[in-house]
C-alpha cells in the first residue's frame, strides 16, 4: 500500500516519528490504524449500549426463566 502525503503532512509524521520513536513510517500508519481500530470497537459498543437503553423494558415481574423454558419446551416438541 502507497500513500501519498503533502510535503507538510510527511514533515509532521517525520516529527511524530522522531517524537514518539517509532522506527518508520510504516510503523506509525500501523499504530494509528490499530487505535483507530479500537475507537471503532469502542463507537459499536457505545452504539449497542445505547440501543439497548432505549430498547422497551420488561415488566419487573418477568420471569425470564420461565420464559426460557417455555421456548425450550417448544423446541423439544417441535422435534418430536
Amino acid at each position: 500500500m502507497n500513500i501519498s502525503l503533502t510535503e507538510d503532512l510527511k514533515a509532521f509524521v517525520d516529527s511524530r516519528i522522531q517524537a514518539r520513536g517509532y522506527s518508520s513510517a510504516s510503523e506509525y500508519m500501523r499504530d494509528l490504524v490499530r487505535r483507530d481500530e479500537e475507537r471503532a470497537k469502542e463507537d459499536r459498543f457505545k452504539r449497542l449500549i445505547q440501543e439497548g437503553l432505549e430498547s422497551p423494558l420488561l415488566p419487573p415481574d418477568y420471569d425470564i426463566g420461565a420464559h426460557l423454558k417455555a421456548q425450550s419446551a417448544k423446541r423439544r416438541s417441535r422435534q418430536n
